[in-house]
């Protein structure tokens, strides 16, 4: 038998896992970051409340980059070579599907009169 904190975190964790994703694309349609500025973009825009963990950023990064979605290199910055990402042509058309489903979703959501 399932109880609420359990039912609880797999919901969290599932829509946390497509908004994570669509949060980077646009964070690196803005710029190109390494994966700590990345992480503190987030703590930023979140107020620190929805702050990825190291590792689940990174595996979020690897599969946009699996994806074809964004694309890493390599810059040196004082001293030392650190991995940045960049939104790819195909991260930018996926990004513009994404914001149209997530205005579909927030209407549907606002019709409910659903409040935070």
């Amino acid at each position: 038998m399932f109880n609420k904190d359990s039912i609880l975190k797999k919901f969290k964790k599932e829509i946390r896992s497509g908004i994570y994703a669509y949060i980077v694309l646009n964070i690196l349609e803005k710029e190109e970051l390494h994966g700590y500025a990345i992480r503190k973009t987030f703590e930023r825009l979140s107020s620190g409340k929805l702050v990825p963990s190291e590792g689940a950023l990174y595996d979020l990064l690897k599969t946009l980059q699996k994806l074809g979605l964004i694309e890493g290199f390599w810059v040196e910055e004082n001293g030392r070579l650190r991995k940045c990402y960049r939104i790819t042509d195909l991260g930018k058309e996926i990004l513009k599907e994404l914001r149209y489903e997530l205005k579909l979703l927030g209407e549907v959501i606002e019709r409910l009169g659903v409040k935070g």
